[in-house]
């Protein structure tokens, strides 16, 4: 995607996101450790995505509060530079248009990271599940379509975004 200043605007300031996540995952590495001693893998888990999911809705309305005049598609597009800072994501965008932001990624340092800090087992959990319901806060009317993800192992992530205005959703002022 091409850098545009609306978009250095977006992130100008901002810590990318591979570093918060790299930060959030050897603080969480230990507790959810603990979590699986006492009450099993499979529960903890659930409270590890559970917690998170949250936690990205949360983020998604953060955004959404600072995006002047409203958001959409083109304002969640903006945002992209945040995920793919530092060479975080290597992306290939197929389409990028009021309605539609389809993306592959082609090498994702996200996974990278969390196999070299021993947390690939739940790398899906501390982020690939984040995806999908940052939306729900952010903009409700941009839903997630994806098949696949580098971190459960295949070739490439197949991001597709849509915007649908009709949706009874509203763009956060």
């Amino acid at each position: 995607m091409a850098e545009t200043s609306k978009e250095n605007s977006a992130t100008d300031g901002e810590i990318g996101i591979l570093q918060r996540r790299r930060i959030e995952a050897a603080i969480i590495a230990p507790i959810y450790a603990g979590m699986v001693r006492e009450i099993g893998e499979a529960r903890a888990q659930a409270i590890l995505d559970a917690a998170i999911s949250q936690a990205a809705i949360d983020a998604g309305r953060m955004f959404a509060e600072r995006t002047e005049g409203g958001t959409d598609l083109n304002t969640f597009q903006d945002l992209q530079a945040l995920w793919t800072k530092d060479d975080a994501l290597e992306i290939e965008v197929l389409r990028a248009s009021d309605e539609h932001f389809d993306y592959n990624v082609r090498r994702c340092r996200y996974a990278e990271t969390y196999r070299e800090m021993g947390l690939g087992h739940i790398g899906h959990l501390l982020s690939c599940n984040r995806d999908g319901v940052f939306c729900q806060g952010y903009d409700p009317r941009i839903t997630l379509q994806r098949t696949q993800t580098l971190m459960e192992g295949a070739e490439h992530c197949d991001f597709r975004y849509s915007f649908d205005a009709t949706s009874g959703g509203e763009a956060k002022p």
